[in-house]
């Protein structure tokens, strides 16, 4: 029998079932089904109340690399620009040129990183500079691709490609197909649109990355829970994968025929200063039903069971302290079921789960809950 999803999708007073086939696995699965009595239905309309009273955050834009890239605003960037030199003003602001062979960081040899002279951004290393003879700083890559921008420069009668800091839109030079290996690329900068931070030295406040913090959580399905929890402000990533389990590195195959233990789970790696654990464990019992055991719809096993699995041990008291308040306020009909404790290794799942839902526009979980634990409509 097939592995099944089941979507509930209210189209005014019609509930539409949408089955979406994937992994074998037991074969009383697909002759399983849950009811929602009238008491689910009260239970999950008083979860609502379960909110923190706050203003929805903006949604910010984070690299890979773990820094906040959200686009500044005019007003920011000009207030940031005030503190620049008449020469850094005039080429990140009026996408002006050097003349080669002038700026100080052409023929520097040190360690360290380049970092936007308004903002702070770091975007490229040492590790990646290399003397292209042209006068101008080079670079074959940038350190993380998403903090430098591009767009047409058709300037001066030739089509260019132009190079700016992806936070505050500086103008940092062009970039051009004639570099060396890995990459093919030459990034060619001006010295005056960067600030070298030498290796050793502490970085600045501006040029850090966010401070982290990292929570895992398990709802059944992994593929609707991890894009559920991409929507929320504040995280900066969010990756399927398996946990709490015996095998290492378990295959995809091994934990559907509950030979490993492990359940399907969702590393969250967010934001503090945007979205607290707390916040997002309230979400969790939103998105899914917590009272099921080993189960999660039609899906039926002890991998799609409820988890929330705590990376610090302040994590699991409020994690616990939420599960008691639930409980004793009862928000559910049923005992909630949710398995609260210390997080074990973490299994990246195989590469074609990670953004399932993006890639393939399926859709597991129904609802967004972040408006609601917010305390305003997104």
């Amino acid at each position: 029998m097939t592995r099944t999803h089941a979507i509930l999708c209210a189209i005014g007073t019609t509930l539409a079932l949408f089955i979406l086939p994937s992994c074998e696995v037991s074969d009383a699965r697909a002759d399983e089904t849950v009811k929602q009595t009238p008491s689910d239905s009260k239970s999950q309309q008083d979860t609502k109340e379960m909110t923190t009273k706050s203003t929805l955050p903006s949604k910010r834009t984070y690299s890979k690399s773990g820094f906040d890239i959200t686009p500044l605003s005019k007003t920011e960037i000009a207030e940031l620009a005030k503190k620049l030199s008449p020469e850094a003003f005039r080429v990140t602001q009026n996408s002006g040129t050097e003349p080669a062979f002038c700026g100080n960081l052409v023929d520097n040899k040190k360690q360290g990183e380049y970092c936007c002279v308004v903002c702070g951004l770091p975007l490229f290393s040492s590790d990646s500079k290399f003397n292209s003879g042209t006068g101008w700083p080079s670079f074959f890559s940038p350190v993380d691709p998403a903090h430098v921008s591009e767009k047409v420069d058709g300037a001066h009668g030739m089509e260019r490609t132009e190079i700016n800091c992806a936070r505050c839109t500086s103008h940092l030079g062009h970039v051009f197909e004639d570099g060396p290996a890995p990459t093919g690329l030459r990034y060619c900068l001006n010295s005056a649109a960067l600030v070298f931070v030498e290796k050793g030295t502490k970085m600045p406040a501006t040029s850090e990355p966010i401070k982290s913090e990292t929570a895992y959580f398990a709802g059944g399905c992994f593929w609707g829970v991890e894009h559920i929890f991409q929507e929320a402000p504040g995280v900066i990533t969010a990756e399927s994968g398996y946990m709490q389990g015996t095998k290492e590195n378990p295959t995809y195959e091994q934990v559907c025929g509950g030979e490993t233990g492990h359940a399907e789970s969702v590393k969250v790696v967010f934001d503090p200063t945007v979205i607290s654990f707390r916040q997002l464990a309230e979400g969790f019992f939103l998105m899914h039903d917590p009272t099921q055991v080993n189960r999660q719809g039609p899906d039926s096993g002890s991998q799609y069971r409820s988890g929330i699995y705590c990376s610090t041990p302040e994590q699991l008291a409020q994690a616990k302290d939420l599960v008691a308040k639930l409980t004793s306020e009862k928000k559910f009909s049923r005992p909630i079921a949710t398995q609260v404790e210390l997080a074990k290794k973490f299994c990246p799942a195989e590469e074609y789960h990670q953004d399932y839902v993006d890639k393939t526009g399926r859709v597991c979980h129904v609802g967004n809950p972040w408006p609601q634990v917010l305390g305003a409509a997104k």
